[in-house]
């Protein structure tokens, strides 16, 4: 692994011919940086001016990607992550591990591992609870994004009964979202959102059986994969997966079923990215069933 700096943050960098990634090396875990031959930008949005105010003291956002616990609220899943992080280089990627938080007793881990042949790589989510009582959560897997793309979430059109007399699809909307939002787009297939800052920031969730979501840029598009688990609950009215975007970023969003973690015990939600560059492989990704 290279060492690297970000906004005065040490980072660790690991990288092979078809991507180059970037995590700090003492908070987190958080992954900030992405780089794909032939982009120059930072894939990810980048914010470590951006702090919530806790409690427990600041919450630095940094930008790129991060591990939270659903449902949300405010004491248990907002907490300050800014040191304590174990880093362990594995093969082709590396596992990192958070600090024990004393608030939930439940501990972060996320694994990477590059992929050798594609530009893309797994990430395992792991919340391991490391106290004496049980603990319901859901693995909440956020990837913050610069601005310019347009989000893409694939939606069904099929029927889900031999008669076709059932409803499909729902969709589930923040106190702040509103259906007027000019970043919102509708067809019969997909919902686009675009990336783009407007004074007020707009949210959406909803079940998505796909078990993908992307986001494309002119030059560049970029896709997140999980597997669905229809029949089991999930916070926020059954969502599986969230939009949100504001002036800074727009975040794609997913999140693993809610389950009760018994001491000891962990739990794990999986992502497996890909980036193109190419427009006609890009096209071809977004399909589906």
């Amino acid at each position: 692994m290279q060492s690297g700096n970000f906004f005065g943050q040490p980072t660790f960098i690991i990288e092979n011919a078809l991507v180059r990634l970037e995590f700090l090396a003492q908070a987190g875990p958080r992954l900030v940086r992405l780089f794909v031959p032939g982009v120059q930008e930072n894939l990810f949005a980048e914010t470590p001016d951006l702090k919530f105010d806790t409690r427990f003291g600041n919450f630095c956002l940094y930008g790129g990607h991060r591990l939270w616990l659903s449902p949300e609220i405010m004491d248990r899943t907002v907490q300050p992550d800014n040191e304590g992080l174990q880093v362990e280089e594995i093969y082709g990627g590396a596992r990192l591990v958070g600090p024990l938080n004393a608030h939930t007793h439940i501990q972060k881990m996320i694994e990477i591992t590059l992929r050798p042949d594609r530009p893309g790589l797994k990430l395992v989510h792991r919340l391991d609870n490391q106290g004496v009582w049980p603990v319901e959560a859901a693995p909440w897997a956020i990837t913050q994004l610069r601005l310019g793309g347009k989000a893409i979430l694939p939606q069904p059109t099929s029927p889900i009964d031999a008669d076709g007399l059932l409803p499909n699809r729902t969709l589930v909307m923040w106190p702040y979202s509103r259906w007027t939002d000019p970043r919102l787009h509708f067809s019969d297939r997909y919902i686009a959102v675009d990336g783009a800052a407007s004074e007020g920031p707009f949210k959406l969730g909803y079940f998505n059986h796909a078990g993908w979501l992307g986001c494309r840029w002119e030059d560049v598009s970029f896709i997140k994969r999980f597997t669905p688990k229809p029949g089991h609950p999930h916070s926020d009215f059954n969502c599986n997966t969230e939009i949100y975007v504001y002036n800074r970023f727009i975040e794609l969003e997913t999140l693993g079923p809610l389950q009760w973690i018994e001491p000891g015990k962990s739990i794990e939600h999986i992502e497996e990215w890909e980036i193109y560059t190419d427009a006609a492989q890009a096209a071809k990704a977004f399909q589906f069933d």
